[in-house]
């Protein structure tokens, strides 16, 4: 994905400001951003942010097999990755130019410079050396990657402690930090890059560039000089062609820069040693503030209980009486108690409005009448339409039908729907 271009009103608006020597974010032309220094928990992990950019640098070791034509010698291996989350223009898994660039810039930087003793991280003569590996994260780019990322790469170095070894014949222990303290690189000197970066074809000059800067310049001079004013890299890009009294210009104002950022360097490193020898709060948790969600801690807070017991008595004092007297229960229905405030009690009316239902269902519906003289009886129903009269038969009628009656069936009965 590749990242939105500048309009021609912003880029002309960029370049009249810079010739009114302007900037957007309010600096002077040789101001450099404001520059913060962390370390995280472990030895060896830095972030250094500069103005919006952010960067990681992660150094790790490992024994390895020495080169063969220096035998002696440790090995230093640079990694940049510009990751995606930094900026859309950068791709995953496919290194670009400009990483290629950044790469090969901080080599010469830090390798080429002869800023580590790579003789100290000799373990075994030919058999086993100390690989310093320094992997450099961008998290969040505004421009000027290249000092941001020798920043966090030399202060990572400085902060980095390798683990102690010995040697017993042909046998090598490696001991951990709890058994035996880490040991510090052996570094010379901090070579720091500083960025120029030129517009109008060398005709304004401004340091730091940020992100929109960086698309509207013409050249970009990158100076690595450490503190004794030594510059240990010098690279130009963009294809301009820049005078002798231009570069010197720019070597005088990296070798001011450069003490400055020495400096915090310095004063980072030491509050970073004390507070790890206090064993006071450094690295993330010290970045946590106290008091929010994120915090994994929480200040006691006082509570005093000295007088407590006073106050207490005081209170109890001070306090109405409870009453004597408890309300008798009222009774409202033997076998029942109440207490508190009298109410009407409803428990048992829909009981007893249910047996009233069935008790009247029970007598009203069926009603047998018997007549005197023939002996009929009448069955009487409320809630069925049909009545039956039974006729029961005499001793004399049974006797004279005979046997053959009983062939004629069952005594005749009549149904009458009654309307």
């Amino acid at each position: 994905m590749k990242d939105t271009p500048l309009s021609n009103c912003e880029r002309d608006f960029l370049l009249r400001a810079i010739e009114d020597k302007k900037r957007l974010d309010g600096r002077e032309t040789y101001d450099y951003r404001r520059i913060k220094i962390t370390f995280g928990t472990d030895y060896g992990c830095c972030f250094v942010d500069l103005g919006l950019t952010r960067v990681m640098a992660q150094v790790s070791c490992e024994l390895v097999a020495p080169k063969e034509n220096r035998p002696n010698e440790g090995i230093m291996f640079f990694n940049i990755e510009l990751s995606p989350m930094a900026s859309p223009a950068f791709e995953q898994g496919r290194q670009s130019e400009l990483s290629v660039k950044l790469n090969r810039q901080l080599e010469r930087c830090l390798r080429n410079s002869r800023c580590i003793d790579t003789e100290s991280l000799c373990v075994v003569s030919g058999e086993k050396v100390w690989q310093i590996r320094v992997d450099v994260h961008t998290l969040n780019n505004d421009g000027n990657l290249m000092d941001a990322a020798s920043i966090a790469a030399i202060t990572a170095l400085c902060h980095f402690r390798h683990p102690d070894v010995s040697i017993q014949g042909d046998e090598v222990t490696v001991y951990s930090p709890e058994e035996r303290d880490p040991i510090p690189l052996s570094i010379y000197h901090m070579p720091i890059s500083v960025s120029f970066s030129f517009f109008q074809q060398g005709t304004y000059l401004l340091v730091d560039p940020c992100e929109r800067e960086e698309r509207v310049m013409d050249g970009l001079l990158m100076i690595a000089m450490n503190k004794h004013r030594e510059i240990c890299s010098i690279q130009s890009s963009g294809g301009i062609m820049l005078l002798k009294a231009q570069v010197m210009r720019c070597s005088k104002i990296a070798s001011v820069k450069v003490s400055e950022i020495t400096e915090l360097i310095n004063e980072a490193l030491l509050n970073d040693k004390k507070a790890r020898k206090a064993g006071g709060r450094c690295g993330f948790a010290e970045s946590m503030p106290q008091g929010r969600i994120t915090a994994l801690k929480m200040d006691e807070t006082p509570v005093e209980v000295a007088d407590a017991t006073e106050r207490a008595n005081e209170i109890v004092q001070k306090a109405e009486a409870p009453p004597q007297t408890v309300p008798s229960p009222e009774v409202p229905v033997p076998g029942m108690g109440q207490v508190g405030e009298v109410r009407q009690n409803t428990w048992g009316l829909k009981e007893e409005d249910d047996e009233d239902d069935e008790e009247e269902e029970n007598d009203g519906v069926t009603k047998m009448e018997e007549s005197g003289g023939g002996g009929v009886v009448e069955i009487s129903d409320s809630e069925e339409d049909e009545v039956v009269i039974l006729t029961p038969e005499t001793p004399e009628k049974a006797k004279n039908a005979g046997p053959g009656s009983r062939h004629k069936g069952v005594p005749a009965s009549k149904k009458k729907l009654k309307k």
